[in-house]
This record gives structure tokens, sequence and C-alpha cells, in this order.
């Protein structure tokens, strides 16, 4: 049904998330994050939007994510139908997926990725995501936009794809939380609007907004 990316990058500070599914809607099921927490995706045949905050604000309480996922999927008796990623403010990443998730199901947890996708067309689209992930890029949104393009060439989600997300956290810059709720072709709709987000006015006005190295950043009065 759905496949979806954390990452942390050390040098820079910044989580990028991704997500993209053949039903409605991914980036208001799936994607979480707080600059001072981390990332959270919570997807799966039914996924648990309380797994998901209740992860996020675990770690925000200092838990590692591999804890705080097995605090949040211990005791849920429908854990089986449910898949969960988080990635740590240390780079840390943890990985459930249920066992009557519909397949293909997995995840990959590594240092600083984390990778999960079930009803998928097979392991393929996982290997895509993460070689792709691990690749050079100018952004990090480009970054996120090239694993899900490499995901869906490699047979995507079984079904096709109606919606994408892109979630970037960064340090010195703010949020920047983009959706394609419902589309025939969500992947290029969502590139189109992240090149619409970096551009002026918009792009501009993102300098005067509080970031995480400057809460109290304002428009400044003209000098003159």
């Amino acid at each position: 049904m759905t496949f979806s990316i954390l990452m942390y990058d050390r040098e820079t500070g910044c989580y990028a998330a991704a997500a993209a599914t053949g039903s409605l809607c991914v980036g208001g099921w799936v994607l979480r994050g707080d600059i001072e927490s981390g990332l959270v995706a919570s997807q799966g045949t039914a996924p648990s939007t309380f797994w998901r905050d209740d992860v996020l604000r675990r770690m925000y309480d200092g838990a590692l994510a591999h804890a705080a996922v097995d605090q949040v999927t211990g005791g849920d008796a429908g854990r089986g139908h449910r898949q969960l990623l988080a990635l740590d403010c240390n780079g840390g990443t943890a990985g459930f997926t249920g066992a009557q998730s519909v397949g293909y199901a997995d995840h990959i947890a590594e240092q600083d990725l984390a990778i999960a996708g079930n009803m998928l067309a097979g392991r393929q689209v996982l290997t895509a995501m993460r070689e792709t992930a691990r690749g050079e890029f100018a952004t990090p949104s480009d970054r996120m936009l090239a694993v899900l393009d490499a995901a869906a060439a490699a047979g995507g989600d079984a079904r096709g794809l109606l919606s994408a997300a892109l979630l970037v956290l960064s340090p010195d810059r703010p949020p920047l939380d983009l959706r394609i709720d419902h589309s025939d072709d969500p992947l290029p709709a969502l590139r189109a609007l992240c090149l619409r987000a970096h551009r002026a006015p918009y792009y501009d006005w993102l300098t005067e907004v509080p970031v995480l190295k400057d809460r109290h950043r304002a428009v400044l009065p003209d000098a003159s």
C-alpha cells in the first residue's frame, strides 16, 4: 500500500522524509516529524496514528528509536496489520513490520536511514530506495524526490500511486511539508510543488520566520 523513507544528514543536521501510496492522503496519515525529536512513519493495512504520535513524543523525551518502537508496538493486539519506522535525533533508527502485512512487506533500519513498504511489487523496491538514498544530491528535497521516483520505477505500490508527500526539517530553515493528497500522477505533481516552494516570493519569506537556530527571527525594520 505504501513506501516511505526517513533520513538524517549528520553534516547539516537536516531530517528528511518522503512517502507515496496507492491510496489518499499519505502525508496526513503516515509522516510526522519534529526537529527536536526526529521522524516517524506509520503505515500498513490498519495504520495507527497513535503509534506515530506516541513514538514521536517518546523520542522528544529522550527515548532512542528502537526503545520507542518496542514500547509502542509491544502492547498492541492489532500490531500484525501495522508497519512503523522511527528515526531519533541521534540518527538511530528502528522499524516494525507486522506479520499480517500485505506482501511484499518489509523494512530496512540502518544508522541515519530507515525505509519501509507494504503491498509492494517486491524487495527490489526497498533496494532501489536504499541505493538511491545513498547517492549525491544538491538538496534533501532532491534526494527524497529521487528516492520516490526510484521506488516507482522498481515497481512501487502494486496498485499504482494516488498520493505522495515530502517533509524536510532543518535547523536553519523552516519546515518544508508538502503533500499531494490525490492525483493520477502524484510524483511529478509533488516535484512541481517543491519547485514552486523554492521560488520567490514564498522562498524569500522563509528567511524571515523562526528556525531552531534563531527562534526569534522576524522581519527586521528598515535601518534607512
